[in-house]
This record gives structure tokens, C-alpha cells and sequence, in this order.
């Protein structure tokens, strides 16, 4: 009896009755409906990094080189929130959640499908709004991502629209946190207990928890910028009795946790390649699951980090400063776990592992960077500098970037049933690596040596290293469109692959590559943990 009759057509075959897009767009399959928000996150990412090469170009030389200073301000603004809220903050939950959440666990779907498709339409609705802010109103918003006040409620540019686009996407990530939460509790098959989860799975559990009690506060804040533009309330605005403060406090008590919902995903994805390609348990299985809960609850209590210049009291400062080094120790737990998985093991270094080990490397760097910048006494001296970039991008894109890519070649050959080019995508993971630390690092020095941040223009003093930076861009250019190129490719035209190309043991891969509709034919029984390989091997065909 063949596959196709035991399991059904794979997800990718046209649905009966239904035209080709409406079966898209409309359909309540979670691998569909992930394979929806991957595509769109994707073009969203080609955008943020076309806007990010024109910001480094522009930052080649002193003075005006490509764009005045007022678009620059825009450039900035906009290749923030495409990255961190169209890109980043739904890059591994909503697209490789949606697909393998539901694997892993041995289910049919999520908890609710329709409510699934529903979110991806908000995702689309919000971005919406915030693209057409670029060509509406009186010029693309100008004020950072952070839409700090009182800027933000005295611009004349289109800051209402991207706020507005904003507050959709916000409810887009509280509803898929809720969808997931109750199908991690409900829906696992049987013997799946909370001590056999995979790690991403628990990953994708604490961020959840972050999505809907933190997103909830991101919502408010926007409606009180709304409010104070359009009714002209004093919340934040001192000339009204307002306080701009505030707003930074509700402003970060939601973006910093945001910052753990952007990594904690890409760190169970580094959990589920490394045992894969060593061979091995994962060392310190329930450390690893309670240092995710652990990142989860400790991050949300670490917000005023970011404003130890806002003159807060010296017993704030040192309080958020200490617990910013506490939710340091979970994020180290994972780093030396996966070491300590490596030390023995049958390593190979096949691309997912390649990009598991690239963002071990960069997440480190942006880890111990952040240290610098949790402690009150460095961090007067390099706050809003170039320091501060440098950091950022070494956790978002070194951490989430590399963990995104990573789970692309680790679990699209699952999804399409095509592998890829091995050699060219290691060739793309080490140059990436290379363009990374040629584009970021100089910024840590800049920092170090008083370059402002969110700057037009520089001291002549700063021209060699945002030179080199900015050829670090173009490394990073080039090494992506290798990358994608070759996912292309091996997607559509790669040789095909069996259940378990990678020899890999949690349940996504004892179905056939593509997965079929409905998943699995029966409701699977797991009594074993999630990283035992013994009897596991390879199917290469």
C-alpha cells in the first residue's frame, strides 16, 4: 500500500472544490496557513533589508550622499517597524509555529483553525496599514519605531497610520499566543506529557504567555498616542499636564518582553537542530524548559533598562539593573546546554547546524554586549549610541535571523519534500557570518566612541568604521540572495526527500514529506522522550 493511500494527498495538492488562491488564503490548514505568514514575512524582510542597504549607503561618507535628511529620518523609522513588527516579532511563531506545532504534538490542528486564518488576515490588514502610511497623509512617518513622545504627537508626518497598523498586528499576535496556548494544554496526543515536549514547543508556549499578557499593554499605549493626537488629551504631552515618561515605561514594559518573543522561538529551534545533527539527548532536557519559562516571566520585569538616563532614582537603577543580569543566567543555561550536547557527540555539520552554531556565536556577542548595557554605570556612557545598534542587531538578527534561517533549512525539505544544494547553503551560512560581523561590529566601536545613534550625519572622525560597516552590508546582501536563491531552487526543483531526511526523532518526521491534510492517519502514541535516537535513522529517499 502506498503512502499516498494510508495518508492521503500531501497539504500542497489542490483542495476539490475550490479555486487555487481561495484555498490559500481562506484555508484553516495550519501548515498553509504558516506557509501564508512565511511568504509574507519573507517579502517583508526584502523590503527591511532594501531599506536598511539605503541607510548604510547614505552613511558611506559625511554629509548628504544618496538622501536628505528628512527621508533618512523616514528610512529609519520604516525599517524598523517593517523588521521588528511585520518581520521579526512574527518570524519563527507565526510561521514555523504554525507548521510544526501541531506535528510535534501528534495533532490534527491548531486549537482554532478558523481563528488561525483569522490572524493572518490581520497580519495582512496591518501591514496594509502600515505600508500605505509610506505613500499617504503628509509624508512617511519620521519618529523610530519607538514613536517616542512628544515627537510623535507633534509630527505633521503619517505617524496615525502606522500606529493604527501597529495595533492590528498587536491583536494578530495576542489571538495566535491564545491559539497556542490552548492547543499545547489540549491537544497533545496521548503519553505526550509536559516532560516529552519538544524544546521548541516550549518555546513557543512562553512566548505565548508573552504575546497575550504583554501585547495587550503595546495596544493601550497606541490608543493613548491616538487620543492625544486626535482629541488632544494631555497624557504624555508636559504643555498639558502629560508626562513623556510614562510613556516610555508602557512603551518597553511591553517592548522588552517583545524582544524575548522575538528569540526564544529561534532558541528552540537551536534546541531541536543540535540534537538532530550530534546525535544525541539534549543535555539538561527540563533546564532547558524551565529557563524558557524562566527568560518569560524574568524579561517582563526588566523594561526601565532601557531608560537608566530618563532620571530615574538611584534604587530603580540599581533594582532593574540587577534583575537585567538575572534574566541573563536562563539565556546562558541554554548557551552551555547546547554545548554541553555537542562535547562527544557525532556532530555534522550540515546547514541547519551550521546556522544552529552561527547563532550561538552571534547571540553571544549580543548577550554579553547587553550585559555593558544592563549596567547603569556603562550604559550612561554608551546609551542611544552606535553601541546600542550594534547590540540589538547582534541578538535580533544574529539570534531570530539565524534561528529563522536555520528552521528554513531544517524543516522546508519536511514541507516541500525538495532538499537543496548542502554546499551553497553552508557557503551562504558563512558568509553571512562573516557580513554580520563586518556590518555590526564596527558599530560596537563607534559606540564605544560617542557616535550617536538615529544620526543624519557624522564627525569626520567616524568615516572609517561606518565605511567598513557599510561593506559589511553588502557582504550580508549578497550571502541572502545566495541563501534564498538556493532555498528557491531547491524547493521547486531540488531532489526529493523521504519522511526523514535529517534522521531526526520527534513526530513530524514519521509523516511523508509533504506532510498530507490531516496530518496523521490515527492519533499517534508517544512513549518516549523527544531526542531519543535509538532505532532512528535517515530516509533519505
Amino acid at each position: 500500500m502506498c503512502a499516498t493511500e494510508v495518508y492521503g494527498p500531501g497539504f500542497l495538492n489542490p483542495v476539490e472544490g475550490s479555486g487555487l488562491i481561495r484555498s490559500w488564503i481562506f484555508s484553516t490548514d495550519h501548515k498553509r496557513i504558516g506557509l501564508l505568514y512565511l511568504g509574507c514575512i519573507l517579502a517583508m524582510f526584502i523590503v527591511g533589508v532594501v531599506l536598511g542597504l539605503a541607510i548604510r549607503l547614505e552613511l558611506i561618507a559625511p554629509g548628504e550622499t544618496i538622501m536628505g535628511p528628512q527621508t533618512y529620518n523616514a528610512v529609519f523609522t520604516l525599517h524598523g517597524v517593517v523588521m521588528i513588527f511585520l518581520v521579526v516579532i512574527p518570524s519563527v511563531p507565526a510561521a514555523f509555529g504554525n507548521i510544526i506545532l501541531p506535528l510535534h504534538l501528534g495533532a490534527e490542528d491548531v486549537a482554532f483553525p478558523r481563528l488561525n486564518n483569522f490572524s493572518w488576515w490581520l497580519y495582512i490588514i496591518g501591514a496594509a496599514f502600515a505600508i500605505t502610511a509610506l505613500f499617504s497623509g503628509d509624508g512617511p512617518p519620521d519618529t523610530g519605531w519607538t514613536f517616542y513622545v512628544p515627537f510623535s504627537t507633534q509630527t505633521t508626518t503619517n505617524v496615525g497610520l502606522a500606529v493604527t497598523g501597529v495595533f492590528i498586528l498587536g491583536f494578530s499576535s495576542i489571538l495566535t499566543g491564545l491559539n497556542f496556548i490552548v492547543t499545547i494544554h489540549r491537544l497533545r496526543a496521548p503519553g505526550m506529557t509536559f516532560s516529552r515536549l519538544p524544546l521548541f514547543v516550549w518555546t513557543l508556549y512562553s512566548t505565548a504567555w508573552i504575546q497575550v499578557l504583554a501585547t495587550p499593554i503595546l495596544g493601550i499605549t497606541l490608543l493613548l498616542i491616538a487620543a492625544e493626537r486626535v482629541l488632544g488629551m494631555g497624557i504624555f504631552d508636559p504643555a498639558r499636564g502629560g508626562d513623556p515618561i510614562l510613556y516610555q515605561h508602557l512603551f518597553w514594559i511591553y517592548s522588552h518582553p517583545a524582544v524575548y518573543i522575538m528569540v526564544l522561538p529561534a532558541m528552540g529551534v537551536v534546541s531541536e537542530i543540535i540534537p538532530v545533527f550530534a546525535r544525541k539527548n539534549i543535555f539538561g532536557y527540563k533546564t532547558i524548559a524551565v529557563s524558557s519559562l524562566a527568560i518569560a516571566f524574568a524579561g517582563s520585569l526588566v523594561w526601565a533598562h532601557h531608560m537608566f538616563t530618563s532620571g530615574m532614582s538611584d534604587t530603580a537603577v540599581l533594582i532593574f539593573s540587577l534583575l537585567t543580569f538575572v534574566v541573563a543566567i536562563p539565556s546562558a543555561v541554554k548557551v552551555f546546554n547546547w554545548v554541553a550536547t555537542l562535547y562527544k557527540g557525532a556532530i555534522r555539520l550540515d546547514p541547519p547546524m551550521t546556522f544552529a552554531m552561527c547563532f550561538i556565536f552571534l547571540f553571544s556577542i549580543g548577550g554579553l554586549t547587553g550585559l555593558v548595557l544592563g549596567s547603569a554605570g556603562t550604559d550612561v556612557h554608551v546609551h542611544d549610541t552606535y553601541f546600542v545598534v550594534g547590540h540589538f542587531h547582534y541578538v535580533i538578527f544574529g539570534g531570530t535571523g539565524f534561528g529563522l534561517f536555520g528552521a528554513m533549512h531544517f524543516w522546508l525539505p519536511k514541507v516541500f519534500g525538495r532538499s537543496y544544494n548542502m554546499r551553497r547553503a553552508n557557503i551562504s551560512a558563512l558568509l553571512l557570518l562573516l557580513g554580520m560581523n563586518v556590518l555590526y561590529m564596527p558599530m560596537l566601536v563607534l559606540g564605544m566612541e560617542g557616535m550617536p545613534r538615529r544620526y543624519y550625519d557624522y564627525l569626520p572622525q567616524y568615516t572609517d568604521m561606518h565605511f567598513v560597516s557599510t561593506i559589511g552590508s553588502w557582504i550580508t546582501a549578497v550571502a541572502l540572495a545566495l541563501m534564498f536563491w538556493n532555498l528557491w531552487q531547491g524547493m521547486r526543483h531540488g531532489p526529493k526527500v523521504g519522511k526523514n531526511p535529517w534522521g531526526g526523532a520527534t513526530l513530524e518526521w514519521t509523516l511523508p514529506s509533504p506532510p498530507p491534510h490531516h496530518n496523521f492517519p490515527s492519533v499517534p502514541a508517544v512513549d518516549r522522550g523527544p531526542y531519543d535516537f535509538s532505532g532512528v535513522k535517515a530516509d533519505d529517499a
